[in-house]
């Protein structure tokens, strides 16, 4: 078959259900060839959109999202969220358009070394020069995006090759084809040990408690020895909120009202922890906790992340066999009155002549999603507070971009999650993040896609601003001009409305969550100096 059939059956043969890109020249064959499969190609407004669906997508479903871009200004545009994804441990595969390769050697529009751009961003990535290859390429993208730790790949298909015939065939993965390790017996010893002999052992959920799907071997383990839990913002819900043993994110609280649980801890089992997630030195700066890693690799080499003992395996395995060893349960008094701030302090409704604010609107947000339901938050001082002060009581239901934390990710990234959960999907934005890809509102409309964007505006890239005054006791170059964020979203025929008190946006959100249309809903904000 031609090559481009064969490449489009082999994302067929991966399961693949969506391919979210924009159109180009070089990319005639992979289209239409796109047109007579199975698989649905999404047009987007912008390729940094696209690459921010297969970011989201490969996140929820665990398995490799999709996207799709021509060569030279198409493939700088999808290097954001492909960076994104890849950071954040998302499996995405991007496939970019190219020249002919008659031309490859030479100076020529619109040609750049896409395939050595990409390479600091991607965990393999290759030009498909050879229209035999296609076939061992696709299957090696996929391969090396879900397996553990995932990412990003990348693949550069030349228009010249995509329209050549091919002798391949689509290659799948056989059924459980690469097996996870157990864990090493000695090593479990070793950490039950460690654990065994702590006053005030602690558990600090990472992005592969979630990443790797087992919410439920870490909720035995915590129930089994009483010990309290901590989350990354990207391990938020893999232990649930609600649970007695969890003390939220390691920034949860207030600092100057009760020190941080971690603080207390004299040892720390890290369970999928990176330390790109948080930085170890702000909850070890004096290098006294016993740390117990477990994760699918070893600890990355860091003064302030010195494991004493490294079970590296399967992380579920892992969990179980610390099950199996029957540890003494501990004395829930040391953390148990800092859950109780916690609580209190994130559930607390806010005053009716209260200003509004992100951190005091989020009891109300919790209070109307199910547990169930995803929210999406772009990057800003709201993802800040979401970060902190939002529970969260299931894996993979608040989505951040953490180790980029690139802007701009919560509507394209709301596209996408309403296309893959039964639940309700809201985007939670800032000003500047929303507009940074606004127009994928279009793409949402197209697709009849039902979810709300949470609009907090304070006419400012506010987290900027607090950290100027915080630094200089002054703001510079932070404040924005915006426009009339309900009409702008009328516009697109999406029903907006802007809340002017706190019972009014409980029950516009309330409203605006339980319809089928999609909605956007602004909560104004005043500039952090002038609150």
């Amino acid at each position: 078959m031609k090559a481009s059939d064969l490449l489009v059956a082999c994302l067929e043969a991966e399961g693949v259900e969506c391919v979210f890109g924009l159109p180009g020249e070089e990319l005639g064959d992979v289209l239409f060839s796109l047109r007579d499969s199975s698989v649905e190609f999404v047009p987007v407004r912008h390729e940094q959109g696209a690459a921010f669906m297969a970011d989201v997508y490969g996140r929820l479903t665990g398995h490799a999202g999709v996207c799709l871009s021509t060569l030279g200004p198409g493939a700088t545009n999808l290097l954001t969220g492909v960076a994104d994804a890849h950071l954040d441990k998302a499996p995405v595969v991007a496939i970019t358009g190219q020249g002919g390769r008659e031309r490859l050697h030479q100076e020529s529009h619109q040609l750049l070394d896409v395939v050595n751009t990409f390479a600091p961003i991607t965990k393999w990535n290759a030009r498909i020069d050879d229209p035999d290859v296609v076939h061992e390429s696709v299957r090696k993208a996929f391969k090396l995006a879900e397996l553990e730790k995932p990412g990003a790949t990348h693949l550069e298909f030349p228009e010249d090759v995509a329209g050549e015939e091919s002798r391949g065939e689509p290659l799948t993965a056989g059924e459980h084809a690469v097996r996870r390790p157990s864990p090493d017996p000695t090593a479990v010893e070793r950490a039950v040990e460690v654990l065994a002999a702590a006053e005030r052992p602690l558990v600090l959920a990472g992005n592969g408690a979630v990443r790797t799907r087992t919410a439920e071997q870490l909720r035995a383990f915590v129930e089994g020895i009483d010990a309290p839990v901590v989350a990354t913002y990207m391990g938020k819900g893999a232990v649930s909120d609600a649970d007695e043993h969890s003390l939220m994110t390691l920034d949860s609280g207030a600092r100057d009202e009760a020190e941080r649980v971690i603080d207390r801890a004299d040892a720390v089992l890290a369970v999928g922890y990176d330390i790109a997630e948080h930085d170890p030195e702000s909850w070890n700066p004096d290098r006294d906790k016993r740390i117990v890693h477990l994760d699918f690799e070893p600890a990355e080499v860091y003064e302030h992340y010195e494991p004493a003992v490294e079970v590296v395996c399967d992380v579920a395995a892992g969990l179980e066999a610390l099950c199996a060893a029957d540890l003494d349960r501990t004395d829930a008094d040391w953390y148990a009155d800092l859950r109780r701030a916690l609580v209190e302090e994130v559930t607390r409704p806010p005053e009716a002549d209260e200003p509004f604010s992100v951190r005091r609107a989020l009891p109300i947000v919790r209070d109307v999603l199910d547990d169930e339901d995803v929210l999406v938050s772009d990057v800003g001082s709201h993802k800040m507070a979401i970060a902190t002060n939002y529970p969260t009581y299931e894996p993979n239901t608040c989505i951040v971009s953490n180790g980029l934390a690139s802007m701009g990710i919560a509507v394209p990234g709301a596209v996408a999650a309403d296309g893959v959960v039964e639940g309700n999907v809201v985007a939670a934005t800032g000003d500047g993040g929303f507009l940074m890809n606004a127009a994928e509102l279009e793409t949402a409309t197209r697709l009849g896609r039902s979810f709300t964007v949470l609009l907090f505006n304070d006419d400012d890239y506010g987290l900027i601003r607090e950290h100027q005054l915080e630094d200089r006791a002054d703001a510079f170059g932070t404040a924005l001009g915006n426009p009339d964020f309900p009409a702008f979203a009328e516009s697109f025929g999406v029903e907006g409305r802007r809340v002017e008190s706190w019972d009014d946006f409980r029950g516009t959100f309330a409203d605006a969550v339980a319809s089928d249309d999609l909605s956007l809903v602004e909560v104004p904000l005043s500039r952090v100096d002038e609150r």
